[in-house]
């Protein structure tokens, strides 16, 4: 059991903790039986992250991104992405009004507190790349003029193995402005049992959103105040810089995913009711926060051969966990 650091300056407001509560039984009301996926795309939520979820169809991605959504009472938007859909289908699009004879911008879906991506890897990567600038600084650009993106803003996207017809791989750049990607898997028998039995209440259950969208900017504003001690953040980086120097990873952790895993740490924190990160925090996110965001060489998926790109980055991440040394 790791120790607590000395210095836990910070403590959570137990009416936050409440409120987290809340989020959290809201969501695994909609994605049963699978507590550890829950707890990563509420991570996500509070760090004021984006989450992929990549997983085969049927399994419930889009059921859990709905659910997150759901959970706070902000605008939700749907894209299905297609191999014919547009940047402008995403963005939005300037027309010409006939009553104002003046041009008009009519936004695009992406002008949401929360966009579901769904199936993004079936969409061109020219449709990608529109999303590029909203993830990263939670604005737009179209034909020359900048518009903010509603606050909070997050994309939840969800796509299927690469290996699946019909798809398009995400590139490099834009698997890393996603702060982790998640696999839901396959249910245990009993949670699948009920939803055999229960499709029809499962999908019924509308019971509000859990928290407002003041509450929610709240608790990621709480997120920020989470302590961090410098031997925490000198095993993120001791980890990072491994990323960097292995032979078997030709693409390390970029600065990008540095500060990924910071607050992501500082997120699962709060979650706990813990006011500082311990090392445990990284442990158990590093794999889900840089996993997607190295490259592994020719080296490092020789000794993986049955394995798929993304699953053999997040095993070359837990082989450098087991390199580093924690702190105490």
């Amino acid at each position: 059991m790791t120790t607590v650091p000395p210095m836990a300056r910070f403590s959570p407001d137990p009416a936050l903790s409440a409120r987290l509560r809340h989020i959290a039984d809201a969501v695994s009301l909609k994605l049963r039986g699978k507590p550890e996926a829950v707890r990563v795309a509420l991570v996500c939520l509070l760090a004021r992250g984006h989450l992929l979820i990549e997983d085969v169809p049927g399994v419930g991605k889009t059921t859990l991104a709905q659910a997150i959504a759901g959970a706070v009472d902000g605008s939700f938007h749907r894209l299905q992405f297609t191999s014919d859909l547009l940047p402008s289908d995403v963005l939005g699009v300037t027309v010409f009004s006939s009553h104002t004879e003046q041009f008009e911008f009519k936004p695009g879906p992406v002008f949401a507190n929360f966009l579901l991506a769904d199936e993004i890897n079936r969409s061109t990567p020219k449709t990608q790349s529109a999303l590029l600038e909203a993830m990263n600084e939670s604005q737009v650009t179209v034909e020359g003029q900048t518009l903010p993106l509603p606050d909070p803003f997050m994309v939840i996207a969800t796509q299927n193995p690469s290996d699946h017809h019909g798809t398009y791989p995400l590139p490099e750049s834009q698997l890393d402005r996603f702060l982790v990607r998640l696999r839901i898997g396959y249910p245990d028998v009993a949670s699948e049992r009920e939803v055999i039995r229960q499709p029809e209440a499962r999908h019924a259950q509308h019971l509000g959103p859990a928290v407002s969208r003041e509450e929610l900017l709240a608790l990621q504003e709480a997120v920020t105040q989470v302590t961090v001690e410098d031997s925490v953040i000198d095993y993120m980086l001791a980890i990072v810089e491994r990323t960097r120097q292995s032979d078997a990873i030709s693409l390390g952790v970029s600065p990008r995913g540095s500060q990924a895993l910071y607050r992501a740490a500082q997120a699962n924190a709060l979650l706990e009711e813990r006011g500082f990160v311990l090392p445990d925090d990284v442990k158990f996110l590093a794999p889900k926060v840089f996993g997607h965001r190295i490259l592994p060489s020719t080296r490092g998926l020789a000794s993986r051969r049955n394995a798929s790109d993304s699953a053999a980055g997040e095993r070359l991440i837990e082989e450098i966990l087991t390199q580093v040394d924690v702190p105490l």
